[in-house]
């Protein structure tokens, strides 16, 4: 045995970090366990938005208190996460679109998260970069965009300074209080939160999580092109369907004044190469909104995996199956954003104090739809 904390933390991307930060600043005796390093993973490879998306009552719950929350821990973090509150416009394309922005707008002002719909005019005005003839945009001014892995970097910071514990290597199993690592060491702990992203599975192999793999690509340095993240309405369908490899326009301006080109979704497995058919697709989308991108210089390009679930939320709370067990995955491509929620209502599932919102939508052992990738 090589320690007894109270909660073993497994997984140190900026779920895990959080997750760990807050435990341990609640006064908590915290072992975080990584077997590559912090912000790797899913984190390492994300784009960093912080947004309030909305497919369902739930996310959109769930992410508006995160976004808030995001808000009071950045400014704290003991590095830079290059949080840049840039705000998201989702592109209509036509009248038809356009009125799906309306009613977007009207739910988000109804559940208390700033919107408004600009006309052609205005978003000419705002990002004239874009081609002529689009509809207008929702715009979500609240919204926001940041470096993931310096943020969970700092997660971590604050976490060990309350007190928390690092310790690298790789958790083969888990039983009822206990960790049994690759090296043959155990870890005891009376509470075991899984965030290990897409390897939480391979833990708990009933847990709903499939690899779903994502490319980015990053240009040269074209300051002032793109003000805002932009991100076309037909984004949620590209997300959210579970079928053939799909991609989507989305932008994202980045402080030293690069372009973040995604996106697209493929279930491959773990498969991590280069799909240079599906990347020049992503491209072709993003100089048909963008013209002027077809003059930029395409720096990198990087996939990674989003731990994805059936019906497109996380997975939160206890894992009845084992006693002594939570778990803070699945949330695909929403990790950064609903963090330091998911945390929240982790630290109170835990403590047993009142949470800030309703697990229940999030219970890991909910039953699922049915999708032949999830088999």
């Amino acid at each position: 045995m090589i320690g007894s904390p109270d909660v073993i933390v497994i997984g140190s991307g900026v779920v895990g970090a959080m997750c760990a930060m807050q435990l341990a600043e609640s006064g908590l005796a915290v072992t975080v366990v990584e077997e590559g390093f912090g912000g790797g993973g899913s984190t390492g490879a994300a784009m960093g938005h912080i947004v309030v998306m909305d497919d369902s009552a739930a996310q959109r719950d769930l992410a508006a208190h995160s976004r808030a929350r995001w808000g009071e821990i950045l400014p704290t973090l003991p590095v830079d996460p290059s949080y840049d509150q840039c705000g998201t416009m989702w592109l209509a394309a036509d009248d038809e679109e356009l009125a799906i922005a309306g009613a977007r707008a009207a739910a988000y002002t109804a559940a208390g998260v700033g919107a408004e719909v600009i006309d052609a005019h205005s978003l000419a005005a705002l990002e004239p970069a874009l081609r002529p003839g689009l509809a207008g945009a929702l715009l979500v001014p609240g919204d926001g965009v940041c470096y993931p892995p310096a943020a969970a970097r700092g997660l971590l910071m604050r976490a060990q300074a309350a007190g928390a514990t690092l310790l690298q290597g790789t958790a083969a199993s888990i039983t009822t209080g206990r960790v049994v690592m690759a090296d043959g060491s155990k870890l005891h702990a009376g509470a075991i939160v899984i965030a290990a992203g897409i390897g939480s599975n391979r833990l708990i192999p009933a847990l709903p999580i499939v690899p779903r793999k994502g490319h980015l690509i990053i240009t040269n340095r074209r300051p002032g092109m793109v003000r805002h993240q932009l991100v076309e309405l037909g984004y949620l369908a590209s997300a959210h369907g579970m079928g053939a490899a799909s991609v989507a326009f989305n932008v994202q301006p980045r402080p030293g004044g690069q372009l973040l080109v995604g996106s697209s979704r493929e279930l491959v497995g773990f498969d991590a190469s280069i799909n240079r058919e599906l990347c020049g697709r992503m491209l072709t989308r993003a100089i048909s909104m963008l013209p002027d991108l077809a003059a930029a210089a395409v720096w990198r390009t990087w996939t990674g995996f989003r731990p994805a679930t059936p019906d497109s939320l996380p997975l939160i709370g206890k894992w009845l199956p084992v006693d002594g067990v939570w778990i803070a995955a699945g949330h695909e491509g929403l990790g950064i954003t609903m963090a330091p929620g998911t945390a929240d209502m982790i630290v109170a599932s835990i403590m047993g104090t009142p949470a800030p919102l309703d697990i229940a939508p999030f219970d890991p052992c909910r039953a699922m739809p049915a999708h032949e990738a999830f088999a």
